[in-house]
């Protein structure tokens, strides 16, 4: 089968290319399915940099998340079929015409969804909805998050708006504020003005933050903290700049302040399969209803695997970029 296979860790466009691959036979608790589309995460980038908490046996094929046809099944596997077309989430080596998962780790996806959508269902989507259950954030509490034009912060503010939670939406540019707002999501903030922070606390007035998001790290970490409310939890979920946080002692134990770090793709597969269905019905009830929104940026032949990795096309994207078998 074609493959996004390499053989050693790097540079993603330096270590992918197209290969042959076998194709897998599902275990008995497995089933194989045909790619439709398959989706490009950051994370599956730092997976192939090995500077991911994950690090695959080589040689490897990329990506973790795709929607397909379940073509075979293992012979303990009870409640899926051939045929059923089906998204599935923080497994492996979905850059391929097969790959196979879990039967727990695999959701059926109804015909009302289209496949760009259901190629990026579960894993951001998924994180947000996790996040704001690990953050025990409740209607009409204030949330604010940095990064948030990317896949997981534009699905965490549609979410939490959809729960009734307000969020705080920290961007870098007015074009990316402008993005935000044309796909319904307001309370948005450029971190590129002087005033950002007063303008943070003129909007909650008299409220105060209950959660944070990190995605970033470096003195961006420090900023959202210092907005943080008094017994208010600080999420790590990422470090974008590549930097150590830098926060300020006096924030964290004035404001009583806990901090966490938030890993979607552990918490998820560790997570019992009803409760995780009940969190991906609901993603697909907001999908469906439009409350949910996953822009696409491109589709690439998997033979043109290194150009949908480079750096320029994944810094510039305003959707997801996904893959054709």
């Amino acid at each position: 089968m074609r493959s996004a296979t390499y053989d050693h860790f790097g540079k993603p466009t330096e270590v992918l290319s197209l290969g042959d691959r076998p194709t897998p036979e599902p275990k008995a608790n497995e089933v194989r399915v045909k790619t439709i589309l398959a989706s490009i995460h950051n994370h599956d980038l730092l997976t192939i940099r090995g500077k991911y908490g994950f690090k695959p046996e080589m040689p490897a094929i990329g990506g973790s998340e795709a929607v397909g046809i379940i073509d075979a099944v293992g012979s303990n596997v009870k409640n899926l079929k051939v045929g059923q077309r089906v998204a599935a989430a923080s497994v492996q080596a979905t850059w391929a015409e097969y790959f196979v998962a879990s039967e727990d780790m695999v959701f059926p996806v109804p015909e009302s969804l289209n496949d760009e959508m259901a190629a990026q269902l579960i894993a951001m989507p998924l994180s947000a909805l996790m996040l704001l259950e690990f953050l025990e954030v409740e209607r009409g509490q204030w949330l604010i998050h940095n990064a948030a034009n990317g896949a997981v912060g534009k699905s965490l503010a549609m979410l939490a708006a959809a729960r009734g939670v307000k969020t705080i939406n920290i961007v870098r540019s007015s074009e990316a504020v402008a993005d935000l707002q044309a796909i319904g999501i307001e309370n948005n903030i450029n971190s590129e003005d002087e005033d950002w922070k007063d303008q943070v606390k003129s909007m909650i007035a008299e409220d105060k933050i209950s959660a944070a998001v990190d995605s970033v790290g470096g003195e961006d970490s420090g900023a959202l903290l210092s907005l943080l409310g008094h017994g208010g939890t600080f999420a790590v979920f990422g470090a974008m700049s590549g930097k150590p946080m830098m926060l300020n002692p006096t924030d964290i134990i004035f404001k009583q302040a806990t901090l966490k770090g938030f890993w979607g793709s552990k918490i998820s597969q560790e997570m019992s399969v009803d409760n995780k269905q009940r969190l991906v019905d609901e993603l697909i009830d907001r999908a469906v209803g439009g409350k949910l929104q996953l822009p696409v940026e491109a589709v690439f032949d998997l033979a043109d695997i290194t150009k949908a990795v480079d750096g320029k096309i994944q810094s510039d994207k305003k959707g997801k970029i996904l893959l054709k078998p």
